[in-house]
């Protein structure tokens, strides 16, 4: 159902640096990009994270309640992602840990402050 979620950057670079080497851990690449906007994904038929420089040219702010969720194929995963997240400089929001029955995940903070959660789901 989702296609792609933006999220707000001051520091194009920086943050373009960060997406590159954390979603290279599962495997997503650019796949669209301009001077503002760059999106990445497993696949173009795979939803994608995207960060952008706001259109209205105002500072980009974190929205407080928003947050972008990745799903991963693994427990493994979810470690690796949040472990390289916190080296590449984010900060934590919860480590890489259960969260009720067939759920793992992590959370962490971007450095714009965007609030992501890498997760890995089992159910019944």
């Amino acid at each position: 159902m989702i296609g792609y979620v933006t999220l707000g950057t001051n520091d194009f670079e920086k943050s373009a640096k960060f997406y590159d080497e954390l979603l290279a851990v599962i495997d997503a690449k650019r796949f669209m990009e301009s001077d503002r906007f760059i999106a990445w994904a497993v696949s173009p038929e795979q939803p994608a994270v995207s960060i952008i420089k706001p259109y209205d040219e105002k500072p980009a702010t974190v929205g407080n309640g928003t947050m972008v969720a990745l799903a991963v194929d693994s427990n493994k995963k979810v470690d690796e992602l949040y472990a390289k997240a916190i080296a590449l400089g984010a900060v934590d929001e919860g480590a890489a840990g259960p969260r009720g029955d067939g759920f793992y995940a992590a959370y962490f903070r971007d450095p714009d402050g965007n609030k992501l959660n890498v997760f890995h789901a089992e159910f019944a």
